[in-house]
């Protein structure tokens, strides 16, 4: 049986910022560092790891979008994300121009 983590590796989508707009505006959105990888994060929050979020959180790893980068995303609706959904909450990565996906 395959662990949350290896479940919700397979729903990661590309999704634009004019998609996320609506999580956004719900306060919903929680970006993640390039070094974390999304499964591995909405499984924590999923599973209630106080732990690992609380680190993360602590080290700046995730956290919410600040207003300038809600500001840039904005202004750039196109703009590409990684992202998982685990309720209440989406799970977001900048996608960079030189970073390919998976």
């Amino acid at each position: 049986m395959p662990s949350l983590q290896e479940t919700l590796a397979k729903d990661v989508a590309d999704i634009t910022w004019k998609d996320l707009l609506p999580h956004a505006k719900r306060d919903a959105i929680i970006v993640i560092q390039d070094d974390l990888e999304l499964s591995e994060v909405a499984a924590a929050i999923a599973e209630d790891n106080t732990a690992s979020v609380q680190g993360w959180i602590g080290t700046k790893s995730i956290f919410k979008p600040t207003s300038e980068q809600l500001t840039a995303w904005n202004q750039t609706p196109q703009k590409q994300f990684l992202a998982l959904i685990v309720q209440p909450f989406v799970v977001i990565k900048e996608i960079n121009n030189s970073e390919e996906t998976n």
